[in-house]
């Protein structure tokens, strides 16, 4: 594609929404049902509508999820979710992504940090997916991130205290979950993943996109 004569290329970095999708731990109370609620049998128009846990498929987390009193979708500031952001590989990594792991890595206050895993590439999305632990969200929390995604339903499991999101979440740092970075390679980008604006809710839909021009690093 085109933007003020310079090419670009477009990474859709979103999951697919359907029934069959992969849904955190396998959940069936998680899985998107898209019902037909009029149709040219019934009348002059076709309507759906959408049952739609917010956290599942790509979708951005808020405080409210983990923290009560927490902040809601509508304080987001855009600026957080339409930015520079840097994609780093992780797919090494058999189960989690620590401090030591991040501290491989050229990271800076202000960044939007994406972590592509095996997870793009293995059918373990249900199951003991790679996630970023405690250390590693603490020592992120220390480095003044703006936000970090990931390419799993979750950014964390098995913390019974869910460490990871709080650190986060308390440090106003956005949490992009359900990525699919499989096309993309490490690298420096621009994301552009605008949730959905609802009022007073703990987590949105997203459809999130990486823009990179052709021929920089």
């Amino acid at each position: 594609m085109m933007m003020n004569n310079i090419t670009m290329t477009l990474y859709d970095i979103s999951m697919p929404i359907t029934y069959e999708m992969s849904v955190y731990k396998g959940k069936e109370s998680k899985r998107p049902i898209l019902t037909a609620v009029s149709d040219f049998n019934t009348g002059s128009v076709y309507e759906s509508k959408l049952e739609l846990n917010l956290h599942t498929g790509t979708h951005i987390d808020r405080a409210l999820h983990m923290i009560p009193e927490g902040t809601t979708m509508e304080s987001l500031n855009l600026e957080q979710v339409i930015t520079h952001c840097k994609v780093f590989d992780f797919t090494f990594v058999l189960d989690k992504i620590t401090k030591e792991h991040l501290k491989t890595k050229q990271i800076n206050e202000g960044d939007f940090v994406l972590l592509k895993t095996r997870n793009s590439f293995e059918n373990i999305l249900e199951q003991d997916f790679v996630y970023l632990d405690s250390s590693g969200a603490e020592y992120l929390k220390e480095l003044k991130i703006k936000g970090v995604g990931i390419d799993s339903l979750g950014i964390e499991r098995n913390q019974p205290e869910h460490e990871t999101h709080q650190h986060l979440l308390g440090s106003d740092i956005v949490i992009l979950e359900g990525l699919v970075l499989k096309e993309v390679e490490e690298g420096e980008y621009y994301l552009f993943s605008q949730p959905i604006n609802i009022i007073g809710a703990e987590a949105s839909p997203v459809r999130a996109i990486l823009l990179k021009p052709e021929g920089n690093a």
